[in-house]
């Protein structure tokens, strides 16, 4: 492989580049097309004042030009675009400079064209990134030398010549990227699909066409894991060029994965027991469901039963912050819609103290408020949608007031605090709030760390 990625680039040369948004992932890009003398305009819609100025000086000296903060899209007419997943491909400036011939790519679309090994790519509107996990974390236990990348992990682009045609690479992919991806991996992983991000997407339609791209360019030997229990997924079946392989929780499959007799099964053979997942959650049968169909020939049993029982979940997913005066309190911030707040809901065997609410995505919560009042003692809402997600619940034909007290607070801090206090022995606080999080925090995981933050500064009872 040695060499390909200066190949790539001298496709380039003589081409003038614009590399949209200069963050996480696309920073190794804009220092890999500058190295090798490919001319760089870096816009991003964050001011200057934002950047180490080392970082902005080391650029400019290696001839890259600057279109940073307001108007950052302005007279974008460079050859070849790389978009990051944030600019959606319908932003007029983007959509006009198409038009007149501008190609646009992205990191991810150049890494996978470039990648030497094999890609299993997983996608979902909830538990890509658990699934995504597991799916490496099996395979690096299975003796692979395995790469994660995409919405997780680390840019691969940079490291591509470090891979051999042996390694594996597990992708998490959002809708965002995939909704111009001209290529599709070798295995792909759909985990559900439910109303999410249509903030940024034009509709529905369009978000579902997004999640197909997953796999709508593989050949016959392609494989995709489809969960059966969502009508959506179970539909891309009849679209899908290759092997279809489905996954339930909800129905015996005979030649697919499921649950039955306490215990997850493959094509009629036991696989693992429920018993031995240490995560909790239905969610998280699903998701070990999806990655024991992925890693079908790949990875043994008895490898996925040890993985199972000492894989203790990922940051912001149901995860256990601290146990105050028989108080537990759990981080789920990576909820951001209100069918993941539901997996949260469903997970525990006692009705739980919730804190919701952020950002709106122009979401409907008609789902959500029936699930609350099964699932819910108490409920602490604040951010944007706290009005829209109380009509929900108040909505819900079994709700009682009495049984139910809804608080508004002021921010996710008087929250907390005001659930620490009504806390009782044996409860559980679950911040899980069905939102997205850019009313108060730049992320689901800057709004997670706050959390852990601020139940580490409770005191003891």
């Amino acid at each position: 492989m040695s060499g390909v990625l200066t190949r790539y680039c001298e496709t380039l040369r003589g081409r003038s580049v614009a590399v949209l948004g200069a963050g996480v992932s696309n920073k190794p890009l804009i220092t890999l097309l500058l190295k090798n003398g490919v001319a760089v305009t870096v816009r991003d819609a964050s001011g200057a004042e934002k950047f180490p100025a080392e970082l902005l000086a080391g650029w400019t000296a290696q001839g890259a030009k600057l279109r940073l903060g307001e108007g950052y899209l302005e007279e974008l007419t460079e050859d070849v675009i790389f978009r990051s997943p944030g600019v959606m491909p319908h932003t007029p400036q983007l959509a006009r400079a198409v038009k007149v011939g501008s190609v646009l790519t992205s990191e991810m679309e150049a890494f996978m064209a470039l990648c030497p090994c094999p890609i299993t790519a997983v996608t979902g509107s909830d538990g890509k990134t658990t699934t995504t996990t597991i799916i490496a974390g099996l395979l690096k236990a299975a003796g692979y030398k395995t790469w994660l990348g995409g919405n997780i992990g680390t840019p691969l682009l940079d490291k591509v010549e470090e891979m051999a045609a042996g390694d594996k690479v597990v992708l998490e992919l959002s809708s965002f990227q995939l909704m111009t991806m001209p290529q599709s991996a070798q295995v792909a992983v759909v985990t559900n699909v439910a109303p999410n991000h249509l903030d940024k997407h034009t509709d529905m339609d369009e978000y579902v066409a997004a999640k197909e791209n997953v796999f709508a360019h593989q050949g016959v030997q392609g494989k995709v894991v489809l969960n059966f229990d969502n009508a959506i997924t179970r539909d891309f079946a009849q679209k899908a060029p290759g092997q279809v392989v489905f996954f339930s929780r909800q129905v015996g499959l005979e030649d697919g994965v499921c649950v039955r007799d306490g215990a997850i099964w493959r094509k009629g053979v036991k696989v693992l027991d429920l018993s031995g997942i240490t995560i909790p959650g239905a969610h998280n049968v699903e998701n070990f469901m999806a990655a024991i169909a992925a890693v079908e020939g790949l990875v043994d049993d008895e490898t996925v039963r040890r993985f199972a029982g000492e894989f203790g979940g990922v940051e912001h997913r149901i995860e256990l912050v601290r146990e105050i005066g028989k108080v537990r309190y759990y981080n789920d911030s990576i909820a951001s819609s209100p069918s993941r707040t539901i997996a949260g809901l469903r997970s525990f065997d006692r009705k739980v103290i919730l804190i919701a609410g952020g950002y709106d995505k122009h979401i409907p919560f008609d789902v959500l408020g029936p699930e609350v009042v099964a699932h819910a003692k108490r409920l602490y809402l604040t951010g944007d949608t706290a009005q829209k997600i109380r009509r929900a619940v108040e909505g819900a034909a079994e709700f009682d007031p009495a049984a139910l007290p809804i608080v508004e607070t002021a921010d996710l801090r008087e929250a907390v605090e005001a659930a620490h206090r009504a806390a009782e022995p044996g409860d559980v606080v679950l911040m899980s709030p069905a939102c997205a999080s850019f009313d108060r925090y730049k992320n689901f995981m800057e709004r997670g760390e706050a959390f852990k933050a601020m139940v580490a500064a409770l005191p003891e009872r």
